[in-house]
């Protein structure tokens, strides 16, 4: 084993996390503080070893400590740790946040120990499911050289593959998940709303979407983005582009501004790709451009 670790604020991922290194013989699991002692007696259940406590004054010296807690109380679980006298020069106290840094943990650093950030780019939401899929799942890694150093084995050793970051581009590394993740959701909702508008229900619009949806999704990742791009921008059809983007803001403005800021996204990938005429996407970026009124005349 390479060590001992404590965690504080053991839920979903902390207890993913417990499990898969007590099983793998990598670190022995100490003490877990939670909200109250049922939740951190349940986690040691399913973690499968660990002690949970009331107080952070009951808790004993372990080399590495995780801070699984939400983001918002992150900086206070810290300052609760250090000030409970428990970490030792060298120890390593690090959380698993993928919007926050390392440097968060200021307490922590101060009271001598090395700090850094951990984020295992997948969901935890069901954790027998997070456990039993977490090999090759990639991990951001920042934070002071000894502390990622000193982690970078605990989480190769469970499957992972480190992904190391910069930590003052962190909240904008995060957002990459929310665009493809949080966001292709919303951008499917919107999808199903244009079908509705044309009069197609919701269960049947997800059906019509579905083979689009998959085989954009696996051009993309067999060939790139710029490969997979099809549809109006991409052959420079720019008189389809005005005509549709002034039907959208006509029924959703919201929508027409998507559509508008997605597109010069997309005009930018059509560029790459080649093949439309020049010409055709400048007049295509002119209409992308703010200003340009629902008839495709300027506005006044």
């Amino acid at each position: 084993m390479i060590g001992r670790i404590n965690i504080v604020g053991c839920g979903s991922l902390g207890s993913v996390l417990g499990r898969l290194w007590r099983r793998a013989g990598v670190l022995e699991i100490g003490d877990i503080l939670n909200r109250s002692l049922e939740s951190g007696a349940k986690a040691a259940a399913f973690i499968g070893g660990g002690r949970a406590i009331e107080e952070i004054t009951e808790m004993q010296p372990a080399e590495f400590c995780l801070i699984g807690t939400p983001d918002d109380v992150i900086a206070w679980s810290d300052r609760l740790l250090a000030a409970g006298g428990v970490l030792r020069q060298g120890d390593v106290v690090f959380h698993c946040s993928g919007a926050l840094p390392a440097s968060v943990l200021a307490a922590s650093a101060a009271a001598g120990a090395w700090v850094a950030s951990v984020h295992p780019v997948r969901s935890f939401a069901d954790p027998d499911r997070a456990a039993a899929g977490f090999a090759g799942t990639f991990c951001g890694i920042e934070g002071e050289a000894a502390g990622v150093e000193r982690l970078g084995p605990l989480f190769t050793a469970i499957g992972g593959q480190l992904l190391p970051i910069d930590p003052a581009a962190k909240r904008i590394y995060h957002s990459g998940g929310v665009f493809v993740c949080n966001y292709l959701t919303a951008l499917m909702e919107l999808g199903v709303r244009a079908y509705e508008r044309a009069g197609v229900d919701r269960e049947t619009a997800l059906r019509v979407m579905e083979p689009i949806v998959r085989g954009t999704v696996d051009n993309i990742f067999s060939g790139g983005t710029a490969h997979a791009l099809t549809g109006p921008i991409a052959r420079g059809d720019a008189a389809a582009v005005g005509a549709q983007l002034a039907e959208i803001e006509a029924w959703d403005p919201a929508a027409g501004q998507l559509y508008r800021a997605l597109g010069r996204i997309a005009l930018e990938l059509a560029r790459t790709k080649g093949g439309a005429p020049s010409d055709a996407l400048e007049a295509i970026a002119e209409w992308l451009e703010e200003g340009r009124a629902r008839d495709g005349k300027e506005k006044a």
